[in-house]
């Protein structure tokens, strides 16, 4: 029974390590870029831009991943955009597309937000590949 037991002892982390990396790579996977460009093309494209030189009502999103909030030059952000300043990683990015106003009260973009988790994975990867 020692033995079992110190064998489950020492199996149990791995397998738990496992089992995390597993369900994180399934998660990345499962993001489509092609989809998030449609529900982009559908839901964002009228205000933001995917060039670098683009200009819209809102900022363009071209290198938006990275990029410090509130710095795309020649853009009037809200004076709480401005002071928010987060870099917009994936994560961040996921967090402001479910609901910009709570994020960033004060902010500008007039968006209810994408309730979708599946929705706003494939947005974020979609936004990933404008580079």
């Amino acid at each position: 029974m020692l033995t079992r037991d110190r064998t489950m002892v020492r199996i149990l982390p791995r397998l738990l390590l496992v089992v995390t990396a597993a369900s994180f790579s399934f998660t990345a996977q499962a993001a489509d870029p092609a989809k998030g460009k449609t529900l982009f093309q559908a839901q964002c494209a009228l205000c933001h831009g995917v060039t670098a030189t683009a200009r819209g009502i809102g900022p363009t999103l071209f290198g938006v991943v990275g990029r410090k909030a509130g710095t795309v030059p020649g853009f009037a952000y809200s004076p709480a955009m401005k002071k928010w300043g987060n870099i917009w990683k994936q994560p961040v990015l996921d967090s402001y597309i479910t609901a910009p106003m709570k994020l960033v009260p004060g902010s500008r973009m007039p968006y209810a937000g994408l309730k979708d988790a599946t929705k706003r994975a494939d947005l974020v990867a979609y936004l990933a590949t404008l580079k």
